[in-house]
């Protein structure tokens, strides 16, 4: 008896199997979701590169929303952010080069591996400044005006923050 209803299983089994339409694979679900551009329009942008779990990330996104002073300097710089997790398709301008890959293929190709990881960078996709962890929005505010007014062409982002009273 629990051969015939195995043997049955079986076949019910192999039967289904072989009824499936082969012709067309399924998609990725990457490949039905568009991907994200994170190619600056403004002359400079800021991706931040978050986790999950990142505490100090949730905080830099609170600063953004509700510092008056963050806004104001955050209007002239487009502003972009991926999750280190995610495996959608982002469309990105690094190093003169237009790559489609991931945010998590992104993030460890720009070796973002601490979390907020601030990138600043070009409309060319020249990166100019990397800052691996959380500031404070006064200090982002000064980092922000660091690159927005074109000081990193003559001066540290160190020494500019202590020249500012911003370290």
């Amino acid at each position: 008896m629990v051969w015939k209803v195995l043997t049955f299983l079986i076949a019910v089994f192999i039967v289904s199997c072989g009824s499936q339409d082969r012709s067309e694979v399924p998609k990725s679900f990457s490949e039905n979701v568009p991907a994200k551009v994170i190619i600056p329009k403004k002359d400079y942008a800021l991706l931040i590169v978050e986790s999950k779990s990142c505490i100090y990330c949730k905080q830099l996104n609170k600063d953004i929303e509700t510092e008056r002073s963050l806004q104001e300097a955050l209007k002239d710089i487009d502003l972009f952010r991926i999750l280190y997790e995610s495996y959608s398709p982002v469309k990105a301008n690094f190093g003169g080069k237009i790559i489609e890959t991931s945010e998590n293929e992104l993030a460890r190709t720009l070796r973002a591996l601490s979390f907020p990881y601030l990138i600043f960078y070009d409309r060319e996709g020249n990166i100019i400044l990397r800052i691996p962890g959380y500031l404070y929005p006064n200090q982002l505010v000064c980092v922000i005006d660091y690159v927005k007014t074109g000081a990193y062409k003559q001066e540290d982002v160190t020494a500019y923050l202590k020249r500012r009273n911003c370290a």
